[in-house]
This record gives C-alpha cells, sequence and structure tokens, in this order.
C-alpha cells in the first residue's frame, strides 16, 4: 500500500445548493450562512465565540431524547465553514435527529494549530451532552461526523483520550457513541506497510501543533471504539484510500464495528453537495442513514429522494 500524502488539503471542500457567482459566496462566507438553525454559544475563546448550528426535527421539544449528530466542516484544519454540512444536518433533522453543525477554530481565522481544533470538537461534543435535556438530545446517542480535516476532528473524539479543555467538567464525557466519517484524515504518523511523503511527513509536527501520533486516529484504536462507518474516494489523492483501510482493519482486528464504503474513481470531497450532480451525496446519505438505523439511532428506510441536480434549497 502506497501513502501518497499526509495532509488533509487546505482547500475549503464544500459544496453549495446555489449555483455560478452565489454557490462561491455562500460557500467563502463566514459567519456562514445557516437558514432555519438555531445558534448556541458552546464555547469562548478570548473574543472568540464558537457557535453550534442546530436543527431540530418537527415535534422536538426540551426533555426529548432524539439521536443527535455533530458534524465538523473540512479545510485542512486553516479554513471552511460549517455550512458545509448544512444538506446533510436538514435532511437527518426530517428524519428525527438533531442535526448540529459546529464551527471550531483553525489557522487563517484564529492562528491556531491541529490541536487547538481538536480541543474545540471535544468541548463541542461535551456541551451537546452537558445539556442534552436542554437540546432535547439522549446522552447516550450522539454522533461525530466530518469530512476530511472535521473527519479527523469527528474521528479524534472518537479514539483519543486528553486534549479536554481543563476549565470544562471532565466528569461529562467528550467521545461520541458512533461515528460518520467522510474521506477523513485518520493516519497522521507512520504506519508498517504505508509509504510516506517525507518531506509532508516532517512537516506535520508544526502543523498539529503536538507530535502528530497523539492526535493520529489511527494509533489510538482500542477496544470499545464506537461504531464507525467511513466514507472515501478510491481515486482520494489528497488522503489516500489505504490509510482508510487500515484503519477499517485495525478497529475490526481490535473488536469494534467499523464499516468502509469504497467508490470507484472518487476523489476528495467527492460526498459534498452540489458535485456531480448530487449522486455521491445522495449514495453517502443513504448508506449513512441505514448505519444510523443498524444502531437503531433510526427507523424505516431513507427517505432522502433519487438523484437529481437539484435536490431543493438546504
Amino acid at each position: 500500500m502506497r501513502f501518497l500524502s499526509l495532509l488533509v488539503a487546505v482547500a475549503v471542500l464544500q459544496g453549495s445548493p446555489a449555483t455560478g457567482q452565489e454557490a462561491e459566496r455562500q460557500s467563502r462566507a463566514y459567519p456562514p450562512e445557516m437558514p432555519g438553525a438555531k445558534v448556541e454559544t458552546y464555547k469562548t475563546v478570548g473574543d472568540t465565540k464558537l457557535e453550534l448550528y442546530v436543527f431540530q426535527p418537527d415535534g422536538w421539544k426540551s426533555g426529548d431524547k432524539r439521536p443527535a449528530i455533530v458534524c465538523f466542516f473540512g479545510g485542512g484544519w486553516t479554513g471552511g465553514t460549517p455550512r458545509q454540512f448544512l444538506p446533510q444536518c436538514k435532511y437527518l433533522a426530517t428524519r428525527g435527529m438533531v442535526a448540529i453543525a459546529a464551527d471550531y477554530r483553525v489557522a487563517s481565522r484564529n492562528h491556531v494549530k491541529a490541536v487547538e481544533c481538536v480541543k474545540d470538537a471535544k468541548s463541542a461534543i461535551r456541551f451537546v451532552r452537558k445539556n442534552a435535556a436542554r437540546l432535547g438530545v439522549d446522552p447516550d446517542r450522539i454522533v461525530a461526523a466530518g469530512g476530511s480535516a472535521g473527519g479527523h476532528l469527528a474521528a479524534a473524539c472518537g479514539t483519543i483520550s486528553g486534549f479536554d479543555e481543563p476549565t470544562e467538567d471532565s466528569g461529562v464525557s467528550s467521545r461520541p457513541n458512533a461515528m460518520l466519517l467522510f474521506n477523513p484524515a485518520v493516519v497522521l504518523a507512520r504506519v508498517e506497510g504505508l509509504e510516506f511523503d517525507e518531506q509532508r511527513l516532517a512537516s506535520m509536527s508544526d502543523r498539529m501543533g503536538t507530535n502528530p501520533r497523539d492526535l493520529s486516529p489511527y494509533h489510538h484504536i482500542a477496544p470499545g471504539t464506537p461504531p464507525t462507518a467511513i466514507f472515501h474516494g478510491k481515486a482520494d489523492k489528497t488522503v489516500p484510500y489505504a490509510t482508510v483501510d487500515a484503519f477499517a482493519k485495525a478497529m475490526k482486528s481490535a473488536g469494534n464495528t467499523c464499516e468502509l464504503f469504497g467508490y470507484d474513481d472518487q476523489g476528495h470531497g467527492f460526498f459534498n453537495y452540489g458535485r456531480a450532480r448530487n449522486e455521491m451525496f445522495v449514495a453517502t446519505l443513504k448508506e449513512a442513514d441505514k448505519f444510523l438505523a443498524r444502531l437503531g439511532y433510526l427507523e424505516g428506510e431513507p427517505t432522502l429522494k433519487e438523484t437529481s441536480p437539484d435536490l431543493g434549497e438546504f
């Protein structure tokens, strides 16, 4: 197996429901436009307020025990916005989940390293669990999801201990109960059998802000790691398929549930809304829906309509 690249691309990997110049504006706008969301501040660092964009299902009320999902955007720990997962959140809310798109600090806006991104992701999961009753969430059915660097953050929450904010209540777990990972960066340090780009490997310590192995989800897999589904393009040159295949095998070897969905001829960010007539957006979200149903988080078959150029305004 050949590990062609360690780094997640720094480009913002976002689909958008609009077209042309409007789509470009929406995908880059920050703070993001998130119609239909209730906004919750989950953490304040200096003068930076970090928000959760919460989509509530029909019939929701405080005190419910709904399954929840917290989605982390991609962008190489450098850029991106929560808008990337707006379509997925809107759909999953129609399926009865409390669906949340999380903001977190990134290098371009906040001059942070990836280790701070991990801390923010853990804070977001902890906030949802701590406020579960008010948010109408089941604290034992919280899913972490994300794409690319956001997939890394979701996986880090599910595998890596530590890196919690010292001011937060450590008695409230920051570990999710399940994970949905879309072309995630899950291997950030050497693995036997994988070849490495030495130049990129040498740059990882500075990029991470700590020893890369400490933030590498693969290296922290253990029995009891939450059940996981991974959606990955087999033609991904940014996060090679070999890395997620190695992760999935290690998960199974440890006795954990891990389903890997590989898609032929698909590159990095293939799952995003607005790409390729939304074929892969629909395909991956349907499989994610079925996976959550197998865990008992959703009921019935996916309700997402068949592929079309326009699935409606999200």
